[in-house]
């Protein structure tokens, strides 16, 4: 408790998604994770999530015991929901049954078309987060620390800084998880959220003639951070700064890169009821018959010698799928076999079902999005490809190495802070567990298959990679200490600001 109490005690953890109540990526999975991680270090940290309809129908009885709020004058009364996360961290619901209940995603409607209020819809929520940061909300609790995530809660420290009365009892954390969304609006939803006419310049929201919440936060969160080192680093440079990396630059000293954690016990072979049989480092030998499983179900032969290499992925240009198609009629003539689990963009879609009606025992694709068939893939795949563009962080590496499969990565981001590239030097120290290249291109990816499926035939080579990877802790122990040491300093940030405008 000692660290948590140096940084401080109360967080308001504001967010769009949190696990397994709603989640598109890894905001929802960091969103259940992080916070458990910090309530589990004597935190009295609550979650802030929209009241989608699946939240609400979480909540149960509770929705009877609301309080009534108004944060944004035009948007009318706002009900605030107390109950509790899943996993049993406090949790509040902004219920607003014009902006959130409504059917499709949390950020799109069931084609697929972003919601056309998705500004009111965002704003609302950090209208409430900065409220609550304030003590101007229904709730007697008030927090120390504010910590907002990606853009839709990015405008909270905004509201805080520039009300007419700065509020800055609450020291504001931004973190950021894909600086490729932004929350980039029309002008005229400045004066619609309620922000003052002089917050729309360079120095303020304003983003090439337009309101981006990702700017604002940016510009007035007391820290930053970023879900891992390297990406850190990337966001300040052009190419991945995505418009930002100046501002980014000029806020050097308030942003870190924390790595985010797994969930540890969800993702343990040990322990994994989702699989065909359960192992660990001491005995791997049931991963082979965790493979055989599936190769059977996915209508695989079962090819002696070769190496099946499993994804699991968005189909989206950031995740490089498009290289994976590109080197399949290579890798099945290793010999090796690909299994696909994703949707997405339905071009890649048709590629890889031609891919796996030409290859019908060699190549399998599943469609959409399935848990337990992801647990599956991580278990029974020899090797796990990862060929990002650009990765903020990712988990599935982490997964994958856990599972005593190691990954193929491109050195990008969180991918190159957890993957440790087999090398003469790395195997012989003990450190290499899996395989990373530098090119965004099918050839550079197709040599680290190549490399890897030449390791997959040594043996003893093959099971050393896989044991040093299961060795590695990816829990959130350690990244939720690195936020408490944030937390603190945004805090001492926040108490210099507050000094020098006495």
């Amino acid at each position: 408790m000692s660290r948590m109490a140096e940084a401080a005690s109360r967080i308001l953890f504001a967010t769009a998604e949190s696990a397994p109540l709603i989640k598109t990526g890894g905001l929802g999975d960091v969103s259940a994770a992080l916070p458990l991680a910090l309530h589990r270090m004597g935190a009295d940290v609550r979650v802030l999530l929209p009241g989608y309809p699946i939240v609400l129908e979480a909540l149960g009885a509770r929705r009877e015991r609301a309080a009534t709020m108004t944060a944004l004058a035009h948007a009318g009364p706002t009900r605030l929901v107390e109950g509790e996360l899943p996993n049993g961290v406090p949790l509040l619901v902004v219920e607003h049954p014009w902006l959130f209940e409504r059917p499709g995603g949390p950020y799109q409607d069931p084609a697929g078309v972003d919601w056309r209020d998705n500004a009111e819809r965002f704003g609302l929520l950090s209208k409430v987060a900065a409220a609550l940061a304030a003590g101007a909300g229904p709730l007697a609790w008030r927090p120390d620390i504010l910590h907002c995530n990606d853009w839709h809660t990015a405008l909270a420290p905004a509201y805080l800084r520039l009300a007419p009365a700065p509020q800055t009892g609450c020291a504001t954390v931004l973190t950021v998880h894909n600086l490729a969304y932004q929350g980039i609006f029309p002008r005229e939803w400045v004066a619609r959220l309620e922000l003052p006419a002089t917050s729309f310049t360079p120095e303020g929201v304003e983003f090439h003639g337009s309101l981006s919440f990702m700017k604002a936060g940016l510009q007035f969160a007391d820290a930053i951070t970023a879900v891992s080192p390297t990406y850190a680093d990337e966001i300040q440079a052009d190419m991945l700064g995505f418009g930002l990396a100046g501002v980014l630059r000029a806020r050097r000293d308030a942003l870190s890169g924390i790595l985010n954690g797994i969930d540890t016990d969800e993702w343990d072979p040990a322990r994994d009821p989702l699989l065909v049989a359960r192992y660990d480092a001491a005995d791997l030998a049931a991963k082979s018959a965790n493979r055989e499983a599936l190769r059977q179900a996915l209508g695989l032969a079962a090819i002696e010698g070769a190496p099946l290499f499993g994804v699991v992925s968005r189909f989206v240009p950031q995740k490089g799928i498009d290289l994976v198609a590109d080197i399949a009629e290579r890798l099945v003539h290793l010999p090796a076999q690909l299994v696909v689990l994703g949707s997405g963009d339905v071009d890649l879609e048709r590629r890889f079902q031609r891919l796996a009606a030409r290859h019908p025992e060699r190549i399998a694709l599943q469609r959409g999005f399935d848990n337990p068939l992801a647990h599956r893939i991580e278990a029974a795949a020899d090797a796990f490809l990862m060929p990002s563009r650009f990765e903020p962080c990712g988990m599935n590496q982490m997964y994958s190495q856990r599972y005593g499969t190691p990954p193929v990565v491109r050195r990008t981001g969180g991918l190159s802070d957890t993957v440790v590239d087999a090398t003469p030097a790395t195997l012989a120290d003990g450190t290499a567990t899996g395989f990373v290249f530098a090119d965004a291109s099918a050839d550079a990816l197709f040599a680290a298959v190549e490399r890897a499926t030449a390791a997959f035939r040594a043996p003893a080579t093959w099971r050393a990679l896989q044991r040093n990877g299961m060795a590695r802790d990816f829990g959130w122990a350690q990244a939720a200490r690195q936020y408490a040491a944030v937390y603190a300093r945004a805090a001492r940030r926040a108490a210099h600001g507050r000094a020098e405008g006495a």
